[in-house]
């Protein structure tokens, strides 16, 4: 009979890093950057105060931030969705497994 081991466990890290500048009293952008360790994404957002709110720097730093997450978040699904297509098309062309 034979035993069988236990599944190994795979763990990575993933550096993120949201550099947040307040460009005026109104405006706040975020340059953000995701490295896998494989690929590093990037991606640039903005934030503009309304006119009629009070200064509050933090929360254009919430926004900036939040939208350059989001766009992160977009890029890893379509490079998921590309990757998962080649990974389906290279197994297609392997032959059967015994």
């Amino acid at each position: 009979m034979q035993q069988q081991t236990a599944p190994t466990t795979r763990t990575k890290s993933w550096t993120l890093n949201l550099e947040i500048a307040e460009e005026s009293k109104d405006a706040t952008t975020v340059e953000a950057a995701l490295d896998t360790g494989d690929r590093t994404l990037r991606t640039h957002a903005t934030a503009q105060r309304n006119p009629g709110d009070p200064p509050a720097p933090e929360i254009g730093d919430e926004y900036a931030a939040g939208r350059a997450l989001l766009e992160l978040g977009r890029q890893l699904l379509r490079m998921a969705t590309v990757d998962a297509a080649e990974n389906e098309k290279a197994a297609a062309h392997e032959p059967p497994a015994r």
